[in-house]
């Protein structure tokens, strides 16, 4: 059922708020507002990775870029059998036009236990970029 929610807003905001709907691609008002909310509210309840308290468990994607033919790629293998994150899936792609390999892996674990292995990956030579993108904490859902 869709619940319709109003707010005032001057004209110079309005016209801002517009601009950023459209720079930020989305095609009307209601998901982009409602995503942001979601996105604030996170924000505020959880932090984000850095400022996040360290028991806290999450889960997520991690998503690591790397050239893979210098022998380095065993701490990367090791990761998946690691004691500090439970990893459910591990996805492994070669992408011929970057000339770059990439590994998405779904972890869980303690907040400070992922920065530390973040940490970790970006100071293991020949890593070229790691990301980590945190589930959305909900009460109930689909799973």
């Amino acid at each position: 059922m869709t619940q319709i929610i109003s707010f005032s807003a001057d004209t110079d905001f309005a016209k801002d708020l517009d601009n950023m709907i459209s720079k930020s691609g989305y095609s009307n008002r209601s998901r982009f507002i409602r995503d942001a909310s979601l996105f604030y509210a996170e924000m505020q309840q959880r932090g984000d990775l850095e400022n996040m308290d360290g028991e806290l468990t999450i889960e997520g994607h991690l998503v690591v870029y790397y050239q893979h033919d210098h022998g380095d790629s065993q701490r990367l293998l090791d990761l998946r059998h690691s004691e500090l994150i439970e990893v459910a899936s591990y996805s492994h792609s070669s992408l011929k036009h970057s000339h770059s390999c990439v590994d998405v892996l779904q972890v869980k674990g303690k907040a400070a236990n992922i920065r530390s292995v973040i940490s970790r990956l970006n100071n293991t030579p020949h890593v070229d970029k790691v990301s980590f993108i945190i589930a959305p904490m909900r009460e109930d859902g689909c799973c």
